[in-house]
């Protein structure tokens, strides 16, 4: 029996942290292949627990170094559909919804978190197509010019704890909400 955790992968793949994203990937050291969703075969149940437990994000130590240098922190929930930039997702390895269909989903998701049936954080783990969503949407601080203009505009035009309306951008389509 190994003492090396279930990591639910399928054989030859591992969890990486990318210095440079401060993300964890997936990586085959044998095919030398890197992506930042699960690689098709993973077991996702037991691969959500392992990256629970050993890949949830750290408090930020200096989160007022970062307000200071003009960086906000967001978190989104993304839904893409099948003329997004890369239309593939952690749940789905080929995503073939109209941005029509897109569009109604996230309607839906953003009624049940202006009702507050839901948070946005909590719908982001299980329903957000970006690989934030195991950390509930958090994308981590940023500056201007490091995201997408559409996402960065809507992003920094809100308040802290304010959820913005639907943002359409080439990666799909987005609900965000502003945490610091």
């Amino acid at each position: 029996m190994s003492d090396q955790p279930e990591t639910g992968l399928p054989a030859g793949w591992e969890v990486r942290h990318s210095q440079s994203k401060n993300l964890p990937y997936y990586f085959n050291p044998s095919e030398k292949i890197s992506r930042w969703e699960p690689p098709s075969g993973a077991d996702t149940e037991k691969l959500k627990h392992y990256m629970a437990i050993y890949h949830t994000p750290k408090t930020v130590a200096s989160e007022e170094n970062n307000v200071q240098a003009g960086k906000i922190r967001a978190a989104h929930l993304l839904v893409k559909h099948r003329d997004s930039r890369r239309p593939a997702s952690w749940k789905e390895a080929d995503i073939t919804r109209t941005k029509e269909e897109a569009l109604s989903i996230l309607q839906g998701y953003e009624r049940r978190i202006k009702s507050g049936e839901i948070t946005l954080p909590e719908l982001a783990q299980t329903e957000s197509d970006c690989s934030s969503a195991r950390k509930g949407g958090d994308l981590g601080y940023f500056a201007k010019g490091e995201m997408q203009k559409e996402f960065e505009d809507a992003a920094f035009a809100l308040k802290p704890g304010e959820v913005s309306g639907i943002v359409d951008t080439a990666s799909g389509l987005h609900l965000i909400e502003r945490i610091a």
